[in-house]
């Protein structure tokens, strides 16, 4: 019976680390975009 369990919380574990990998590798995939910077002719004077 020991050994049910044992297999049981090795199939949970290489399941969670299963998909800690899988969304791990799609955030490094992930393009982020930054706004360019406004132009200084556009910008309005602070005075």
């Amino acid at each position: 019976m020991i050994l049910f369990w044992i297999i049981v919380g090795i199939l949970i574990t290489g399941a969670v680390l299963a998909v800690s990998l899988v969304t791990t590798s799609k955030a490094y995939d992930y393009k982020h975009e930054v706004d360019p910077l406004p132009s200084r002719e556009k910008e309005q004077p602070h005075q």
